[in-house]
């Protein structure tokens, strides 16, 4: 099983007091528990990056990107000419541009299941880790 991880869920398990953290370790504990194959782009994980520092969180930025061992897709061209066609397409979406990269790239990679509490990935299609 192969699984796009957001930026949504990773600082969910890295902060504490977010309000899915504990609904984040336990959906990583089950993707462990089958062995699941966990895949950050690269967008996303300058989108982590961004996040934690602008929440006041740049030690766990920095030990979280130095010390990351999943799986990095970079985001190819082809990927970010996707993008830019999806937000085109979908003018009523309000979807990120990492967003859109990140739906190019589970596209490519034939990944339909994403780690996220976004809920613009169920919008585009993907399944989540939870439905709600």
């Amino acid at each position: 099983m192969r699984i796009f991880v957001d930026s949504s869920a990773v600082v969910a398990l890295l902060v504490k007091n977010d309000g899915k953290h504990r609904e984040a370790v336990a959906a990583l504990r089950y993707f462990t528990e089958q062995s699941a194959e966990l895949i950050l782009s690269n967008f996303v994980v300058a989108e982590i990056y961004n996040l934690l520092i602008a929440r006041t969180y740049p030690g766990k930025a920095r030990e979280w990107f130095l010390n990351n061992t999943w799986p990095i897709e970079a985001v190819s061209f082809s990927d970010e000419k996707r993008a830019r066609w999806l937000i085109e397409k979908y003018e009523n979406k309000d979807f990120s541009y990492t967003d859109a990269t990140s739906f190019a790239v589970m596209e490519r990679l034939e990944v339909d299941l994403a780690f996220t509490y976004d809920q613009h990935f169920r919008q585009y299609g993907f399944t989540t880790q939870n439905p709600k």
